[in-house]
């Protein structure tokens, strides 16, 4: 005698409770078993349909387990990937549910609750393809933290925890990278190029003096393009004397080099002048890259350049920016001279590059570095370096407007932030939204800095020297404790004599017992007033401070304040007063829905932690926020079919259609060097 199933009173209420069940809509009747679903530890798909028209009056959901696998995919004999795992085992579980047409409600036919396998434990279910999934606000949160900077993984890192846990973000790992990829396609698809202009187009709509200029090749592909926003504009004007640049990267799937236009601010902070991305490094297309630089800076030329060493670029600046001084970057003679150099040859010559000595000093050196470590003319690359000793000795360089940098680590610094989120398979679109977030903290940073320096002054002791005193109030807090270093060896000197020639007053500083190692300090006077002043050490004209021996001598005169002319306003708190700025801008201006959403969010961050402190609150915000969300919103504005809403306008702008069409870059095929390579100072230097 066969045995009777037992149901339980739960299980039949349970079942009358799903048949009697009515919907507003389909949809409504998918979210309902889907929920049912995850509760019992099964997944959901929707099966057939019938229709009257155009219009579904019938609907089956299915248990993701129905039916079977094809059978041609186990005929397959060559198989490409790996097969996924067998899901399906024609279980009939089901539920289906029709609409009544005068009611327009709907309403539960047939419900089969008996499944044919084992179904996932509490905790597992999340799993599933049906129960997993980003929300909208998901999706929105994952673009702004990719813009942010943030890689995949981390993104996903940050959903974690701020869910609770990976089994309470509604989704795997997997589909988040899915759907990043599909953001990412869909940005570039159909012209990488093209969608880049657009993006500039828009940001020039934000920012009228947004500035982007690009050039093609014969064949209509984008060959050459420089950018800079207005702030940078505004900070060139500002602190554009000394620019450093570097072309040795090549962070994009075309292997173009990629050129940040890089100097230093009156904090001594990065700042960003512009950048571009050349098709090679040949000299027309630098010479085109710093034509546009001046073109948008109004034709004003830096005093100083630091560069990688590359033959071309050197060629180019000396045409197109004669009267300024070319020095190299240290930190690229480091590493050739590790590739070149060996032993105690190595440390011989790097004392050419660091140790403050005179010309006749260093020549006398060189003969004899030259003779103890046998060089001829088979070292190459030591004769080179020779050829261009004015541009990288200590000797040489001393006293030139430097502003104390030997190398383009200020380049190296954005550039490193950049390598944190891109690699050689980045298409532009990924470069300049990535530039864009450095861009970003860059200026965030320096606005802190400014919001210090305004606030505040650094500390002076009530026995400090009066000049220590001024400089506070002077100079930023990073610059003042560099002009505080000088002040304080005051002591330690003293002015030995005074001679005055053609207005031109003379002070002998020398240390304090001794008249050895003088300097002879100039000065000229309107009145008790310091006009001009200069010293052989010539750290005003290399740095911009004041050194000791001039404070020496102004101690001698008898000031009490620091002279206009020993101030250079670069450094100073007020170094910007004159530029109006909008650095403090947000770099990405949403969609008016994403403003909406973030004070959202803002406040109900407050609301919700102080909510969480008792359960009588918490499921009182509960109901009010599920009432929200079952709310049936008849336009929604097609948020389910599109996340553009989500991008900054620029950003949804740049997909729009141009009515130029520029091509792509020509990619160029890389000889296995990394995303950064290094030069030698003589190579490649014949191209055109």
């Amino acid at each position: 005698m066969g045995g009777v199933e037992h149901i339980s009173l739960e299980e039949v209420e349970e079942y009358s409770m799903v048949v009697n069940k009515t919907f507003s809509s389909e949809e409504d009747g998918y979210e309902f078993y889907n929920s049912y679903a995850k509760v019992k530890g099964f997944g959901v798909r929707r099966g057939k349909t019938r229709k009257k028209g155009e219009r579904v009056i019938w609907r089956r959901l299915l248990c993701s387990c129905e039916g079977y696998r094809s059978i041609e995919h186990f005929e397959k004999s060559v198989q490409v990937r790996e097969p996924r795992t067998l899901t399906r085992c024609g279980c009939e579980a089901r539920l289906d549910i029709q609409l009544n047409e005068e009611s327009g409600t709907w309403f539960v036919t047939d419900f089969k609750d008996s499944h044919s396998h084992a179904l996932a434990k509490p905790g597992e279910a999340f799993v599933l393809r049906s129960h997993r999934g980003l929300s909208e606000a998901q999706k929105a949160e994952a673009i702004e933290l990719g813009i942010g900077g943030l890689r995949t993984c981390q993104i996903m890192d940050v959903m974690e925890k701020n869910h609770g846990g990976f089994e309470k973000t509604g989704f795997l790992a997997r589909d988040l990278y899915n759907f990043i990829a599909r953001k990412k396609k869909k940005k570039v698809e159909g012209s990488d190029a093209d969608f880049v202009l657009n993006y500039m187009r828009e940001k020039q709509a934000e920012d009228s003096e947004y500035f982007f200029k690009y050039t093609q090749d014969a064949q209509g592909r984008l060959k050459n393009i420089f950018w800079a926003d207005s702030q940078s504009q505004i900070d060139y004007d500002a602190f554009g004397n000394v620019v450093v640049f570097d072309s040795t990267y090549r962070v994009n799937r075309y292997n173009l080099p990629f050129v940040p236009f890089i100097g230093v601010n009156h904090h001594r902070s990065t700042v960003v002048f512009g950048c571009g991305i050349i098709s090679n490094e040949s000299v027309s297309s630098y010479v085109w890259l710093l034509d546009t630089l001046l073109e948008v800076m109004n034709q004003k030329h830096p005093k100083s350049l630091i560069t990688d060493g590359d033959a071309s670029m050197a060629r180019a600046i000396e045409m197109v920016m004669p009267v300024a001084d070319h020095r190299l970057c240290s930190w690229h003679i480091e590493q050739n001279m590790v590739k070149y150099l060996k032993g105690e040859k190595l440390k011989e010559f790097r004392k050419f590059i660091y140790h403050s000595m005179e010309v006749a000093e260093f020549e006398r050196r060189w003969v004899d570095f030259k003779e103890t470590h046998k060089i001829t003319e088979n070292d190459v690359w030591i004769w080179k370096m020779y050829e261009l000793r004015n541009k990288w000795s200590a000797a040489h360089t001393n006293g030139r407007h430097f502003l104390g940098m030997r190398s383009n680590q200020r380049s190296e610094s954005l550039n490193s932030r950049l390598h944190k989120h891109l690699d050689r398979t980045m298409s532009l679109v990924d470069l300049v939204e990535h530039y864009e977030f450095c861009l970003s903290r860059i200026r965030r940073n320096e606005a802190e800095l400014d919001a210090k320096a305004s606030l505040s002054i650094p500390f002076t002791r009530i026995t400090a020297d009066i000049y220590e005193k001024r400089a506070a109030r002077i100079y930023t807090p990073t610059m003042f404790r560099k002009v505080r270093v000088q002040i304080r060896k005051l002591p330690e000197w003293e002015v030995k004599e005074v001679t005055i020639v053609d207005r031109v007053v003379s002070y002998q500083v020398a240390p304090i017992g001794s008249s050895e190692n003088h300097f002879d300090v100039s000065c000229t006077f309107d009145g008790s007033m310091m006009i001009t002043a200069s010293c052989p050490c010539r750290m005003i004209e290399c740095e911009a401070i004041p050194c000791t021996h001039i404070f020496a001598a102004m101690r001698f005169v008898g000031l009490d304040t620091i002279p206009p002319c020993c101030v250079q306003n670069r450094w100073t708190t007020v170094a910007k007063l004159a530029f109006a700025s909008n650095r403090y801008s947000n770099t990405h201006v949403w969609s008016e829905q994403m403003d909406r959403f973030h004070d959202l969010r803002m406040k109900a961050n407050i609301v919700l932690f102080k909510a969480s402190r008792t359960e009588e609150q918490s499921d009182k915000v509960m109901r009010i926020l599920d009432a929200i969300r079952d709310e049936d919103v008849e336009n929604n504005g097609g948020m389910e079919a599109t996340y553009s809403w989500s991008l900054p306008s620029h950003f949804s702008g740049a997909a729009r259609s141009s009515t130029t069409r520029v091509l792509d870059p020509e990619r160029i095929i890389s000889k296995g060097a990394p995303s950064k390579r290094l030069k030698r100072f003589h190579e490649a230097g014949s191209q055109k």
